[in-house]
């Protein structure tokens, strides 16, 4: 055997052993992918049940934000509804208490005195003055 055949064969043998080694890890290596993969269609069985009730729950919630638009929209109308009765009563029965309560005091005014007092009704005096 030449100095050729002998370097060639550590070599070889190095190889051997260096394949050997690095064989382990990638046998772990790969049982850690089919455990990932194994994980991985576990998350995808229960992930699709999950997206089904989650899409359903978001309609639901759709339905109901639908619902309360409208009744928003009807409380708005009623609103609406409410300010113009409000102003057709100030309108139709509140100006003419104002006027019906100043005739009042007008005339409350006009029977008293200047000093507050009920004028009487005296033949003797004229206008409630002193003569």
């Amino acid at each position: 055997m030449s100095g050729a055949d002998i370097a060639g064969l550590i070599a070889a043998l190095v190889f051997a052993i260096l394949v050997a080694l690095l064989a382990k890890p990638i046998l772990k290596l790969t049982a850690v992918f089919e455990e990932l993969i194994i994980t991985i269609r576990s998350l995808n069985g229960e992930a699709t049940p999950l997206i089904g009730e989650l899409t359903k729950t978001v309609q639901t919630t759709n339905s109901q934000l639908e619902k309360v638009d409208d009744i928003t929209n009807n409380v708005s109308d009623a609103s609406a509804n409410v300010s113009a009765l409000s102003s057709l009563v100030t309108s139709t029965v509140g100006q003419p208490l104002i006027k019906v309560a100043s005739f009042s005091y007008g005339l409350k005014k006009a029977m008293r005195g200047d000093d507050g007092t009920e004028r009487a009704q005296n033949p003797h005096t004229s206008g409630g003055t002193d003569q």
